[in-house]
């Protein structure tokens, strides 16, 4: 099963200015790459919205996906409202106290999707991740929009990082399975391991953040989604990068 993982689109109103970039070109760019490269499902982790999250943007987006005609999934990020997405997107259901989180199965892998679009997750959607976790007892991947761990971004780590890093790091550090996480909030390419988990940071539809900088600076504008290759025992995933749309200022 191929999945492909699509974050931090940052889609702005119509006249709204985003940095230079047409967003809205970039993301029906990365939706033909998509379709290339012959996805079975999509996932995208947040950030739809390059503000706040808007009724527009997010019926501008699933008007996109619905025509790709592939099957997806989405999770909110900081910049968006988990609430209206759902709506949206036709998924109150999966709210629970204006969270937005719930499980499903890839073929034989379980997965879990989380709400960090508070910066932090409430206490009940930790209890309902223990819970997920105990009745799994089997290797897991979780989508989430902020990774559950510092990336080693200065500028990220220092004004952006998830709230409850701790928290989330002893549920999952406690389950005597791998974990693979995939995320994104950082619009950086990143690894990182620690004891049985595995997070990979996804690169933005938006543009890429400096590394090593301290202050906010961008790095480059090249846009990228994540492909995700899984078979009953394996797990494979390529970051592709594409050229994005910048406008003619």
């Amino acid at each position: 099963m191929r999945v492909i993982q699509l974050t931090d689109l940052h889609i702005g109103g119509v006249a709204e200015p985003t940095y230079g970039v047409d967003v809205r070109s970039n993301f029906l760019q990365i939706l033909g790459e998509v379709r290339f490269a012959k996805a079975d499902h999509v996932v995208l982790t947040g950030d739809f919205c390059y503000q706040n999250g808007d009724l527009e943007i997010y019926q501008w987006i699933k008007d996109r996906l619905d025509k790709l005609d592939i099957p997806y999934d989405l999770i909110p990020g900081n910049h968006d409202d988990a609430d209206l997405m759902a709506q949206t997107f036709n998924r109150e259901h999966l709210l629970n106290q204006g969270e937005f989180y719930f499980a499903k199965k890839f073929d034989k892998w379980i997965c879990l999707f989380l709400d960090s679009s508070r910066g932090k997750h409430s206490d009940l959607q930790l209890k309902w991740l223990k819970r997920q976790l105990h009745q799994a007892n089997e290797p897991v991947i979780i989508f989430m929009h902020h990774p559950p761990v510092k990336v080693g971004i200065p500028y990220m780590d220092d004004n952006h990082a998830l709230q409850d890093i701790d928290a989330i790091q002893r549920i999952l550090t406690a389950y005597p399975h791998r974990v693979q996480v995939y995320t994104g909030h950082y619009h950086v390419e990143k690894t990182i391991q620690f004891d049985n988990v595995c997070v990979q940071v996804t690169p933005s539809c938006f543009f890429q953040m400096d590394q090593s900088s301290l202050t906010f600076k961008v790095d480059h504008y090249q846009i990228a989604m994540r492909i995700i290759d899984l078979s009953s025992n394996r797990i494979a995933s390529t970051v592709r990068y594409f050229e994005g749309q910048k406008n003619n200022l």
